[in-house]
């Protein structure tokens, strides 16, 4: 009887294997699209790995079955658009938090953006199936895993790059290990998307080379899937801390209130309020992005001063900041600061502005400054603005003065307070490019407006800051207006959090850094070493064992 039930089981598995592999011949676009919905289940806030990975491997092997490059580049472009589509729907949520666009254009900007995003898996399969289309499952495997590390870097920088998210980020485990991230030291975040696709075709392997002996077929799957899930539970332990203190606020300031003037002074008190235990020590103090509606420079036309909370007088606003967070304090806060130019008519008006982040000692000085260089797209600025523009998008944020971005990478000397590196909120998902590698910094400050992210974002937000530290060796630091605000330690794991849509303030000492990482040296030039190192085992390496065996 057993033996029959047994039979019968393999029979159907059988049948409904074949019936699978000819709808999928028969409709690749929608089998690699619905397949690329699933895989994206494996991103935060669902972190359904379990789920994300069997799907990753089924499109493998749907595009190894590709006839043509045409069929492959099909396959990996409704993959990549349908995955980064869902990955991505927080984009539309940020229009419900602006009046100039009907909300719904939220919905046509995000399979539009990702119109463009798909086109680099898209060409990741079409260059694995002209290179190793006729290789074994490995191969095709290792080939196919090169070719995405470099399109992913590609995506990361070309037309000032989007990487939002890195295939990898499935990878990464829950707030207390860090899951196969751990390996980003030595890998980076392009190789750790390699690696993902490498698993996924192990568990198709697993499946695959076993057709003929069909009893051990789910032991196979089992025994691989077991193996790659492993490192998912695998716990590390958190790191010392320094003598560095912190006070990180939360204010919950929501989104729709964050630019009504007459809630200004309401939001400073809350602020403020949530900062003043511990003021009499010395200690860094962290304030989101948006947090203060003030401009604090000197020399700015009158007028623009109007909309403050302590009055028309920036010297004020800033002698009051100091008193709240104290006399041995220092602030990183985030700011808006303007660039004056004086036009033809002789009237000084503001020609464009800088998401910034200032440093403030206790008497209320501004001690240094760092300004955003990535801008967020639609948010700062309109991608592709001469095609989305003519359909009436525009930028989101308030106002008609242009962003204009910064420099990069810098380190704040903030004295007995450490150097801070400053990443202003998604300028942190930037693999490789958070850091100033000739003046490394102590820790990394992610200061963030996550309010109009919608559900989606924080998490991935915050599962993107996680990465960095672990790559980086650093802590990070987030302060955001509603949430996730989070202290992360140098392997990634979160130390100490204030939940969406909660007012709070977290109090310690700034974990320690590790040492410079192998990826803290190389940059991307460490994954691209992983993708030379990748192709070459899958195409020149079933060339060498061939030839190593024994002729007949």
């Amino acid at each position: 009887m057993a033996d029959q039930a047994l039979n019968t089981f393999r029979s159907k598995l059988g049948s409904y294997w074949n019936r699978a592999t000819k709808f999928a011949q028969s409709w690749p676009g929608l089998t690699s699209g619905a397949l690329g919905l699933v895989a994206a289940l494996g991103f935060p806030p669902v972190h359904a790995w379990w789920v994300a990975l069997p799907a990753l491997a089924l499109w493998v092997a749907h595009l190894r079955s590709a006839a043509s490059w045409k069929g492959a580049l099909w396959i990996g472009w409704t993959f990549g658009w349908a995955h980064l589509t869902l990955a991505n729907n927080w984009i539309a949520t940020a229009f419900t938090y602006q009046s100039d666009m009907p909300e719904t254009l939220g919905w046509a900007a995000v399979p539009l953006l990702c119109v463009y995003l798909a086109v680099y898996p898209a060409f990741a399969a079409m260059v694995t199936h002209l290179l190793a289309k006729r290789s074994g499952v490995p191969a095709f495997g290792a080939v196919l895993a090169s070719a995405w590390i470099v399109t992913e870097w590609l995506r990361s920088w070309v037309f000032t790059g989007y990487p939002w998210p890195p295939l990898g980020l499935m990878l990464l485990g829950g707030w207390e290990t860090p899951g196969w991230a751990r390996y980003l030291p030595w890998l980076g975040t392009y190789a750790l998307s390699g690696l993902a696709i490498w698993l996924a075709t192990t568990l198709i392997w697993a499946v695959i080379s076993n057709q003929q002996s069909r009893g051990r077929l789910a032991a196979a799957f089992v025994g691989t899937f077991a193996i790659i899930a492993g490192p998912m539970f695998l716990r590390v332990w958190s790191f010392e801390h320094t003598d560095i203190n912190y006070t990180l606020v939360q204010p919950l300031i929501p989104q729709d209130e964050l630019n009504d003037g007459s809630k200004f002074e309401e939001q400073f008190q809350r602020t403020a309020g949530l900062t003043s235990k511990n003021a009499d020590q010395s200690r860094l103090v962290l304030w989101p992005e948006s947090a203060v509606p003030d401009y604090l420079e000197d020399g700015y036309p009158q007028r623009y001063y109007t909309r403050m909370t302590a009055g028309a007088d920036p010297d004020f606003a800033r002698r009051r900041i100091g008193m709240v967070i104290g006399p041995q304090s220092t602030l990183l806060a985030g700011v808006v600061n303007l660039n004056i130019s004086t036009g033809a008519d002789g009237i000084p008006r503001a020609l464009s502005a800088r998401n910034s982040v200032i440093a403030m000692n206790g008497e209320g000085a501004i001690t240094d400054h760092y300004a955003k260089a990535h801008l967020v797209p639609y948010g700062e600025y309109l991608p592709l603005e001469s095609v989305l523009g003519a359909i009436g998008l525009s930028r989101l944020t308030s106002g008609t003065i242009p962003y204009i971005p910064g420099p990069g990478p810098e380190t704040l000397d903030l004295g007995e307070h450490g150097k801070a590196g400053v990443q202003i909120c998604y300028e942190i998902v930037f693999s490789g490019q958070v850091v100033d590698r000739e003046n490394r910094p102590d820790y990394l400050f992610n200061p963030s407006n996550d309010g109009w992210f919608g559900a989606w974002g924080p998490p991935q937000h915050l599962a993107q800051a996680r990465m960095r530290a672990i790559e980086e060796g650093l802590p990070v630091l987030r302060s955001t207006t509603t949430g996730i605000s989070a202290v992360i330690d140098a392997k990634g794991l979160v130390v100490q959090h204030v939940p969406s849509g909660e007012a709070g303030a977290l109090h310690g000492q700034i974990p320690e850094a590790r040492a410079p990482t192998l990826f803290s040296k190389l940059g991307n030039a460490l994954p691209l070493m992983w993708a030379g190192l990748l192709a070459f085992l899958g195409l020149v390496g079933p060339r060498l064992l061939a030839l190593r065996q024994p002729r007949s």
